[in-house]
């Protein structure tokens, strides 16, 4: 039985800049560019009660709360704390897998404090981060990486969940499906159709019916729904990946986007090659005019050989995502994963 934990800072980017301006800590304040396509990076508790939220347009949250405070992104400062919230995490396992700046999850089934309680661990992350960062992070305790992810926003900001074996059932029960990782819009809707609404629900439900309804996530439901997830904590050189994007001034459709790909492959191959490393996966992402995301990735037995290769794939991408014509976007984006150091390997085959 494994001891999960995931921890989540509080309004991350605000709560680093509040640091330094005191006078706006109960203020509705908004981390975001003045670009006039620019949207939320992060808002502060004060400015959540008004509605505003990550991934908003800055045109949206003027509305939502003209007295808004805006204040320019310093992701260099963001990245220096976070770096300093990780050195307190090495503390503790060096099973860390970082999903952003902001969280992580963490394996202390062994810490190198032999420490036999994850709670206590938890706590004392928590303790250790306000100590050195002065800010307050959030945590998840529990018996995988699905339901600690779920129990870290549980009693937020500044607090913590613990899920013990024992209370996964009851936890789960009433659970709204929207809390599963994967469940966006589409798939809700699609899951209220079949007259599903909570995990509760979902486990009277047949294997087979799920995979049906849903394909391969399907199976993944079915698990979710008896609580479990065997999915290890991977480190952070595992989870490696170089991506690169950019956001268009105006909407684009796909034909429109095309002279765009290349430049993008082309600053991701030469960071490949400045690492002196070589990928076996290929991912692209497109952002819809209405912030929906469109990913598609594709990983191989072998390395990719070339530039080339990877052109080759993002495109087999493109065409298996099968994107409607009219179909417009604010923002593209291609990266590699799957990264190993370089080593002599034969042709890639594509098929």
């Amino acid at each position: 039985m494994r001891k999960i934990i995931h921890i989540d800072m509080d309004a991350f980017f605000a709560s680093v800049e509040l640091r330094e301006r005191p006078d706006l800590q109960n203020l509705p304040v908004v981390i975001s560019s003045h670009h006039p396509r620019a949207v939320i990076a992060a808002a502060s508790y004060p400015a959540r009660k008004f509605g505003l939220r990550s991934a908003m347009s800055m045109t949206q949250a003027k509305k939502l709360c003209p007295q808004v405070v805006v204040i320019e992104p310093n992701f260099e400062k963001y990245r220096d704390v976070s770096q300093q919230i990780h050195q307190v995490f090495q503390k503790y396992t060096h099973l860390i897998e970082p999903l952003s700046l902001d969280e992580a999850f963490l394996d202390v089934t062994e810490n190198l404090q032999d420490i036999p309680s994850a709670t206590e661990v938890a706590e004392r992350i928590r303790t250790d981060i306000f100590k050195v960062t002065g800010l307050t992070a959030s945590a998840g305790v529990a018996p995988n990486k699905f339901l600690a992810k779920i129990a870290s926003d549980w009693n937020k900001p500044n607090g913590i969940c613990i899920i013990k074996p024992k209370q996964v059932q009851h936890f789960i029960q009433d659970l709204p499906l929207k809390k599963i990782p994967g469940v966006g819009k589409v798939t809700q809707e699609k899951l209220k159709t079949l007259q599903l609404e909570t995990l509760g629900d979902l486990q009277q439900i047949d294997e087979n019916v799920l995979i049906h309804h849903f394909g391969k996530y399907g199976k993944q439901l079915f698990l979710y729904a008896q609580g479990i997830d065997d999915r290890p904590v991977q480190s952070e050189k595992q989870r490696q990946q170089i991506s690169k994007e950019i956001t268009f001034d105006d909407d684009l459709t796909l034909e429109q986007c095309s002279p765009y790909w290349d430049q993008l492959i082309e600053r991701v191959w030469l960071s490949l090659e400045k690492k002196q490393m070589q990928a076996r996966g290929v991912t692209v992402k497109l952002k819809l005019k209405n912030f929906q995301v469109l990913q598609h990735s594709k990983s191989f037995k072998q390395a990719l050989n070339s530039q080339q290769d990877m052109t080759q794939v993002m495109q087999i991408l493109l065409n298996e995502m099968q994107i409607p014509e009219h179909y417009q976007f604010r923002l593209i984006g291609v990266g590699l994963y799957q990264l190993t150091e370089q080593q002599d390997e034969s042709q890639l085959s594509l098929w």
